[in-house]
């Protein structure tokens, strides 16, 4: 049997007050790579923070990697996000620190202590990017595309059961947005369970695969037309 990964039942989303989205039937099981589409406004954004903890779920059932969205507290963020890669459309990598370093910081934030074994961890993600001979380079030396391959490196650093893609390809060429999509792609063909949100419908078109989208303060299904 498939193995959820994120299910929503009957969930409603605000920001604050303002309802954004209501009525979220969604569920993603392991091994899927999912799109999130929709215009700017329609509550992506929103939903994503949802799952990560950005912002609480009051109403309806939410459970992602094996965590109760509705009884997330504050301190369980953390342990929460551990098992979620979080790609943003900014890279937020740390331009003070090499890529090496970077990296580091983030495996020493979520509780690792073995200098061999994060040694090993980090050449392995990079390696995962095709990105291994740039761990001395600076984030600013690079160019967007690689920054971003650093940033879904990094979002592999604690094995997490589910990659959460904010817009991953929002700031890069139509080119580098392929070769991009072709390191989440492979990412997703080694099991990893991949939610991308993105505006980038011509993805959508080269690489076919379940998309949701968000319209009228709703989400639902999008069956793509095959040719």
């Amino acid at each position: 049997m498939a193995q959820s990964i994120l299910s929503l039942r009957n969930a409603a989303i605000y920001q604050r007050e303002s309802l954004i989205l209501s009525e979220v039937n969604v569920e993603i099981n392991k091994g899927d790579f999912v799109y999130l589409i929709g215009k700017t406004g329609t509550g992506k954004s929103s939903f994503m923070k949802t799952l990560y903890g950005d912002i609480p779920l009051k109403e309806g059932e939410g459970t992602i990697v094996g965590t109760d969205l509705r009884k997330l507290k504050e301190k369980d963020i953390p342990f929460l996000r551990r098992k979620l890669g979080v790609v943003f459309q900014d890279f937020k990598l740390l331009n003070d620190r090499n890529i090496k370093e970077n990296l580091m910081f983030v495996l020493k934030a979520t509780g690792w202590k073995d200098k061999a074994k994060m040694e090993e961890k980090i050449d392995t993600v990079l390696n995962k990017v095709g990105m291994k001979t740039k761990n001395f380079k600076y984030p600013y030396q690079l160019s967007g595309g690689e920054q971003q391959r650093i940033a879904i490196a990094r979002a592999l650093l604690n094995d997490p059961e589910l990659i959460l893609a904010d817009e991953p390809t929002g700031n890069l060429d139509p080119q580098t947005s392929v070769e991009v999509m072709e390191v989440l792609q492979e990412i997703n063909r080694n099991g990893n369970t991949i939610l991308m949100a993105t505006h980038d419908y011509a993805l959508l078109l080269k690489y076919p695969s379940k998309t949701l989208k968000c319209d009228g303060q709703k989400v639902f299904e999008v069956v793509q037309k095959t040719a």
